[in-house]
């Protein structure tokens, strides 16, 4: 058995019944990434009940930097990222969502982004995706752009697309964040709380060609409302202290 290398990038795909996009996706993000760094990449079935745990079984065979975590149940989103980042190897962290919209050809961009970044900057720096020519339906886009643009005002994030999947960061720094559900969309302005820095880079965006979205506009929009006035409280309640050492 040939042991791999550490890897420096961890790449976290949520999934729930996506058993269709697996293997292409896998491909992708292969295709991508081989020769740029050393990654694995971390999938999370976030109770799945359909073919999802028999493909990633037999993804694993195919890809040996494929790591695979399953909840028993369903958690939702944020909290299949979470498992993820706690399972993973690398000391960066990218984050795809599993459905193939985000495309895994943007990773290497937003690697170099980083990289490029001062030393004292990189260990609280995030890389968010902008989706900036959505390929989802008139009712989806008009209902993230009315989303994102009361978020922005209220948070004060300056982040023209938080409900991007596709974001680079390093591990500590998601560890260190707040964890709630639902908590991915509010990725930026917790980072922002927390101290560190949040760019933002254009990427591509591709339609569904498989499976059915989990998400429609209502359920989106209340669950949003109630998290953006905790968000709120948590920003209005940081504290980032200076510290010093005494060594």
């Amino acid at each position: 058995m040939t042991t791999l290398p550490a890897p420096e990038l961890s790449v976290v795909v949520p999934v729930k019944n996506e058993a269709e996009n697996i293997l292409p996706l896998l491909d992708e993000i292969h295709a991508a990434l081989q020769g740029k760094v050393e990654f694995e990449v971390v999938y999370v079935d976030d109770g799945s009940d359909d073919a999802t745990p028999a493909v990633l079984a037999q993804a694993r065979d195919i890809h040996p930097r494929l790591k695979v975590v399953r909840h028993r149940a369903s958690c939702g989103q944020s909290q299949a990222v979470a498992t993820g980042v706690k399972h993973a190897g690398g000391t960066l962290i990218g984050t795809l969502d599993g459905d193939g919209q985000n495309d895994p050809a943007d990773l290497p961009a937003m690697l170099e982004r980083w990289r490029a970044a001062p030393a004292v900057v990189r260990p609280g720096l995030m890389i968010t995706g902008w989706r900036a020519n959505r390929r989802d339906n008139g009712i989806r886009r008009l209902s993230s752009k009315l989303a994102n643009g009361v978020r922005s005002k209220l948070l004060q994030d300056g982040i023209p697309d938080s409900g991007s999947g596709i974001k680079l960061l390093p591990r500590a720094l998601f560890l260190d964040l707040p964890r709630f559900d639902h908590m991915h969309r509010f990725m930026a302005a917790l980072v922002i709380r927390a101290g560190g820095t949040v760019e933002t880079v254009r990427v591509n965006h591709r339609p569904r060609e498989r499976g059915i979205s989990k998400y429609g506009v209502w359920n989106r929009l209340w669950v949003g409302i109630v998290d953006l006035i905790g968000v709120m409280w948590l920003i209005r309640r940081a504290r980032n202290p200076v510290v010093e050492s005494l060594d």
